[in-house]
């Protein structure tokens, strides 16, 4: 059980820092970070719209993955406490 906690702890810390990049560079109503990373450029140019659509499904996906694994761990610790 040490094991798998630990996995999923890593789990936990590696998406939430993908979390927190990937939500940055999403596009805000005043422009946000993906304008600093040429994400203007890329507006102007049309092709925007498929990057953006894919951002946001990686971000629902990886917030998907985030919130099963707090399930899971907190599932997981709860198990562990009542043996």
């Amino acid at each position: 059980m040490d094991a798998l906690t630990l996995a999923l702890q890593i789990l936990l810390a590696g998406t939430s820092l993908l979390l927190i990049l990937l939500i940055l560079l999403h596009k805000g109503r005043g422009g946000g970070m993906s304008d600093m990373f040429g994400g203007g450029v890329t507006s102007s140019l049309g092709s925007s719209g498929v990057a953006e659509r894919n951002l946001n499904r990686l971000t629902i996906t990886l917030g998907i993955v985030w919130g099963l694994t707090v399930v899971a761990l907190g599932l997981l610790i709860q198990v562990n406490v009542d043996i």
